[in-house]
């Protein structure tokens, strides 16, 4: 929230000059030895002290004489006539920053979410900001909070989820729309936060997580079948070529038998029908020590 500043405020410039003439009219009625000075020393020292005025560089303020507008003023010195000319609150033209909440609101598909967002305005207008709205600070944040109300509403929670940005950028436009004739604009809003009733999140992290289970076992069964063609069009060569097949017979008992201490039983009918006979007494013969 901004400072409120009060426009009877004082200021340096105004105190000092209070001082000044204190001092010039105590000094010359110490001089004459009549109080006379001091007592007007007084009086314009009061005059400058609520006449003379100060706004920094980045506030405008509005001058109301008689109750009627008559223009802006600031940054700087300025000097006003007391009760005849007054002064609206100053309005800061810096850009600030809102913080908006919307709580249990249901989404499109009907879930209560709770949604935190920071709107960035600045006024670009002083004149429309103090002359047309009444407590602009007041309309910026509930305006805000009626425009997120109306979005969350529009979307579904996994969009809201995944497309924060797209849901900013939605937000300041029907900001800026609403808040542009009143001298503000709205530059950005980023939503922070979207948060869900702890069963709802329990229940999404077990589906997401079943649903990770069941890609998995489709994975899987894709790589089954895959082998299965495999050994399919494996079984087709070797039944085309025999020698093939006695090959990779032989090929897988020598990785079986080439590790010492090894043993490998092998039926009679593989040995006959394969040849191994004579491959594995040669094979013997080369393991045994001379």
């Amino acid at each position: 929230m901004s400072r409120k500043i009060d426009i009877t405020q004082l200021n340096g410039v105004a105190v000092g000059a209070f001082v000044v003439c204190l001092i010039i009219g105590a000094s010359v009625t110490e001089l004459i030895h009549n109080l006379a000075p001091i007592m007007m020393g007084a009086l314009l020292g009061f005059y400058l002290l609520f006449a003379i005025k100060v706004i920094r560089q980045w506030e405008k303020v509005a001058l109301l004489r008689l109750g009627r507008y008559v223009g802006l003023r600031g940054p700087g010195i300025f000097h006003i006539i007391p009760v005849v000319e007054t002064l609206s609150p100053f309005v800061d033209q810096r850009v600030r920053v809102a913080n908006v909440t919307a709580e249990s609101t249901l989404t499109r598909d009907t879930v209560p979410v709770n949604v935190d967002a920071i709107v960035f305005w600045l006024v670009w207008n002083a004149e429309k900001a103090i002359l047309e709205v009444e407590n602009f600070l007041d309309a910026i944040n509930l305006s805000a909070q009626t425009a997120l109300r109306e979005s969350i509403g529009r979307h579904e929670l996994a969009q809201m989820i995944t497309e924060r940005e797209t849901l900013g950028r939605e937000l300041q436009r029907i900001l800026d729309e609403k808040t542009n004739p009143w001298g503000i604009t709205v530059q950005s809003v980023e939503v922070r936060d979207v948060r869900i009733p702890q069963g709802l999140e329990d229940a999404m992290s077990r589906q997401a997580q079943a649903e990770r289970e069941r890609q998995a076992r489709i994975i899987l069964g894709q790589a089954e079948k895959e082998i299965a063609d495999s050994f399919v069009q494996a079984a087709a060569s070797y039944a085309e070529n025999p020698v093939a097949l006695h090959l990779r017979a032989m090929n897988m008992l020598y990785e079986a038998i080439k590790e010492k201490g090894s043993m490998v039983i092998v039926p009679s009918s593989a040995v006959e029908t394969m040849g191994l006979g004579g491959t594995l007494a040669t094979a013997s013969l080369g393991g045994a020590k001379p």
